[in-house]
């Protein structure tokens, strides 16, 4: 039985159905690859940063999803590899069971393609998701081929989302473009912009504080270096002035000099007048 006709059958025998109470563990497998990894890691933290403001979703990768009490008992479903729900409080899980969880489902899938799964992710998987979880929108991305195609749920059934011009994809979900930089799968924001990474928005934030403290410092060291500068034209000016001010009392000096050699030279004059003494003569 597939699990699609499991959950058929749980739902047309709802009295014989018993949803497991507690939290039910994950049981994915280890990611194939390192490529495998780093992908997951990227989508993960690149949209857990772009939303730290938000407390409204839950994002998860390599987390299986308990949507049917017969799934137990199968190995025929794994959870997806990126998965983002939307409308729920952020918070740590250790599995999503849909039956505690309000019944919802994914809003956005993303599926990251092997040798060993691409055929169950083209196929299965996004029948599942198309059917059974309603998923709105869908992804699958090859990290080795670069394959990369995009899902809208319309009227039920899913249509191939069409490329922008730089070969991105719209998510309505999100708000945000899929698409792939440096041969990994990238956000973007509706105008194109890559999304960075929290390790690049820190670099980034730390050089643009670093930048703005060297121009602090430097509007600081010109600031003082015109505070002295004025200082500096101050005491010259003061100088200027003490200089103009002695020149001043050098020629009032040199004035009265003068007039004292003009009073003792009429004093002398008049003394040798006095003696019948021609100041003239030899």
């Amino acid at each position: 039985m597939s699990v699609v006709k499991e959950l058929e059958t749980s739902v047309e025998s709802p009295k014989k159905i018993i949803f497991p109470s507690g939290e039910l563990l994950s049981e994915e497998p280890p990611l194939e690859t390192y490529l495998h990894l780093q992908q997951l890691l990227l989508l993960i933290k690149c949209l857990d940063w772009w939303w730290k403001e938000r407390q409204d979703f839950f994002s998860a990768g390599n987390l299986t999803i308990y949507y049917s009490p017969n799934q137990l008992k199968s190995e025929y479903f794994r959870g997806p590899d990126f998965f983002v729900v939307l409308g729920v409080e952020r918070k740590p899980r250790k599995s999503w069971v849909v039956w505690q969880e309000d019944g919802k489902y994914p809003n956005i899938i993303v599926e990251i393609l092997s040798e060993t799964t691409a055929s169950t992710d083209r196929k299965l998987k996004k029948e599942i998701y198309q059917d059974t979880f309603r998923t709105p929108n869908y992804f699958w991305f090859d990290p080795e081929t670069l394959e990369f195609a995009g899902f809208v749920l319309v009227g039920g059934k899913y249509e191939a989302l069409k490329p922008n011009s730089q070969g991105q994809l719209w998510s309505q979900e999100l708000g945000l473009y899929l698409g792939i930089h440096s041969k990994q799968l990238h956000f973007f924001t509706p105008e194109g912009t890559l999304i960075p990474t929290p390790e690049k928005e820190l670099k980034s934030e730390k050089e643009k504080n670093k930048l703005l403290q060297e121009r602090a410092e430097s509007a600081e060291k010109r600031e003082q270096l015109a505070k002295q500068e004025a200082e500096l034209a101050k005491q010259e000016a003061e100088l200027a002035k003490q200089e103009a001010e002695l020149a001043k009392q050098e020629a009032e000096l040199a004035k009265q000099e003068a007039e004292s050699a003009k009073q003792l030279n009429e004093l002398l004059a008049a003394k040798l007048r006095e003696l019948n003494i021609d100041p003239n003569s030899p």
